[in-house]
């Protein structure tokens, strides 16, 4: 990334479009395409001395070994019980821990998590078609799947999408490489933003009973996993008005085996959903503390509860420029749906990124409240004995597929939650959905879906991260050999890292040897101790600075990124190339040219 050691005049320049056109007669555009998997066969393994986390009672059981046969767990019992047959491969996970795998109970795979995920939220439609942004998160859905197997997320729940992710899901679930994807159809809505007014929408406006009906009846044939409803009360409205689609929909859905989730975050809505007998509230209530007879009431019937602490900061932080990136964002989530994160910096009409910034700095200010009341009522539900599941929204404006788990959870226990429940919350409560075979717990005849954990995960959340293996389906996995990085990643890695000004974020792609050039072969640095020397104060004194990605080619080994830098004040515009080298899987060399 170009950086203040190249801003003196007596770096060689050239004309960027003669650059760039020569580059061209070389170099092969790349898209960053779906993750491909291949289907791989039933496994016949045993974990030996594993120290087995029961997640039902909080416990641990020592020197356990657990039996994995076509696809489901054969057995579970003490190392000293179990005989095992002399050709089965036997894996020693003495000092390990071995646990059910995670579920993220609430997500949207037609989402991207990018700026350009929700158009009722911002509207760029000049900059970036909607429809465009539709097809190419298609396109990604096997990579999102895969990234929230690498981090051992072995399931999770879409709750509301366009009709054509049902065959989809059909598809995707035939590889054990990617996490089981359980999904619903269209959201059932008592209201219709204009901005989905499209062709196989993922929210249809319902205006009868009669309507909702027809719509449970058109998503049987494609055999969803459960019905959604998208309960929203607009300001003066009465909140029965629409109850009798909210009834209809249950009654339907339920006469033919379906669970029914609803969105519905005020106390009204949510105290009706569940009197109407729906199974699962996928959001918090966040308008009021929860009375004790809505908390007995959910308890009585098993609702299942849903928190989603962190959608709403996100949809501010991006959209009030005010990004909060962790290191698992950088390294896990979808590097082109982080990168799309700092383009209001480059939208062309800045009067209106600033009327969005304005705003959601008051909004933040106002979700200050409703986060408490969220986090209260987590907790009182919780040591109600309520049924909770960890749940991101993930696919929203800046929660992103799979990094935003860790964060979610964090809340979680930021809301006074034990690491215990926690984890019980994120494995076991999500099977209320109703697949089958059960999974979320280490139990004999289970869907063989664990988790292989190097420390403790009891002690801290940090241990819950970088499994050591994963099991999907019976299918064993190390997580090292999911998700290479091609050098198109390596590169848009460390500029998602310089646009957030997070100098470990920005260093991590670069080989510890990495070469600095101005090209052709002027070396003016080597090494990351000098990168950190240089970028660091370069980062600390331009607040405002922004990369813009104006071009990308890539062959092999070799990006050529044509670049846009602003942020250096009085105006200026820096107009660069930067050509990485890599080798080994890092950036090795990068040979830059600027056009000041």
């Amino acid at each position: 990334m170009l950086q203040d050691y190249l801003m003196n005049e007596s770096t060689i320049l050239f004309d960027m479009n003669d650059i760039y056109l020569v580059a061209r007669k070389y170099l092969l555009l790349i898209i960053l395409g779906a993750c491909i998997s291949i289907s791989l066969p039933a496994q016949h393994f045993a974990f030996t001395h594993a120290t087995l986390i029961d997640v039902a009672q909080g416990e641990q059981q020592p020197n356990m070994t657990v039996v994995i046969r076509d696809g489901l767990i054969h057995s579970v019992a003490p190392d000293a019980q179990i005989k095992l047959d002399g050709d089965i491969q036997q894996i020693s996970l003495e000092g390990k821990y071995l646990l059910p795998g995670f579920t993220d109970a609430h997500i949207h795979i037609f989402q991207s998590g990018g700026l350009y995920a929700r158009p009722d939220a911002i509207s760029l439609e000049g900059i970036h078609p909607y429809a465009q942004e539709r097809e190419w998160v298609r396109s990604q859905a096997g990579d999102f799947l895969q990234r929230y197997l690498k981090c051992g997320i072995t399931h999770v729940m879409d709750v509301g999408g366009p009709l054509y992710q049902l065959p989809l899901r059909d598809s995707l679930n035939r590889y054990k490489d990617l996490a089981s994807l359980h999904i619903t159809g269209p959201l059932i809505s008592t209201y219709q933003p204009k901005a989905f007014e499209i062709e196989d929408s993922p929210i249809r406006k319902i205006n009868s009973p009669e309507e909702a009906r027809a719509l449970v009846q058109k998503q049987l044939p494609f055999k969803p996993d459960f019905i959604k409803i998208w309960y929203i009360l607009m300001p003066g409205q009465d909140p029965r008005a629409n109850l009798p689609i909210v009834e209809a929909t249950i009654d339907e859905s339920h006469k033919n085996g379906l669970k029914v989730a609803v969105h519905a975050t005020q106390l009204q809505t949510a105290s009706l959903a569940v009197e109407a007998g729906c199974d699962i509230l996928v959001h918090s209530v966040d308008d009021a503390e929860l009375p004790d007879r809505f908390v007995k009431q959910l308890v009585d019937k098993q609702v299942l509860y849903i928190p989603t602490l962190i959608v709403s900061d996100k949809y501010g932080e991006v959209l009030g420029q005010r990004n909060q990136l962790g290191i698992e964002d950088f390294t896990l989530a979808n590097p082109e749906v982080i990168g799309s994160l700092f383009d209001l910096k480059h939208v062309p009409d800045q009067e209106l990124v600033a009327r969005y910034k304005n705003a959601y700095a008051e909004i933040t200010e106002s979700n200050k409240k409703r986060d408490a009341t969220r986090k209260a009522n987590l907790k009182k539900l919780s040591d109600a004995g309520a049924r909770i599941a960890t749940g991101t929204d993930a696919g929203n404006i800046g929660t992103q597929h799979a990094s935003s788990f860790y964060q979610e959870l964090e809340q979680m226990q930021a809301a006074g939650l034990s690491l215990k429940e926690i984890l019980r919350y994120s494995t076991q409560t999500a099977c209320m959905f109703g697949a089958e075979p059960a999974w979320g717990e280490v139990k004999a005849a289970y869907s063989a879906d664990l988790v292989v954990l190097e420390k403790d995960p009891f002690q801290s959340l940090e241990n819950w991260k970088n499994p050591l293996y994963v099991v999907h389906q019976g299918q064993l996995v190390d997580p090292d050999t999911l998700l290479q990085d091609t050098p198109e990643i390596l590169a848009q890695r460390q500029l998602n890292g310089y646009n957030a000004r997070d100098l470990e974020a920005f260093l991590e792609p670069y080989s510890d040897s990495i070469e600095l050039y101005n090209f052709p072969d002027d070396r003016w640095g080597k090494g990351k101790a000098q990168m950190r020397e240089i970028y660091g104060g370069m980062f600390e004194r331009t607040p405002e600075l922004h990369c813009e990605l104006v071009n990308r080619m890539v062959l092999g080994n070799t990006v050529i990124d044509q670049e846009r830098v602003t942020g250096f004040g009085e105006g200026r515009v820096i107009e660069a190339i930067a050509i990485y080298k890599i080798v080994d899987g890092k950036i090795a060399q990068v040979y830059f040219v600027r056009k000041d």
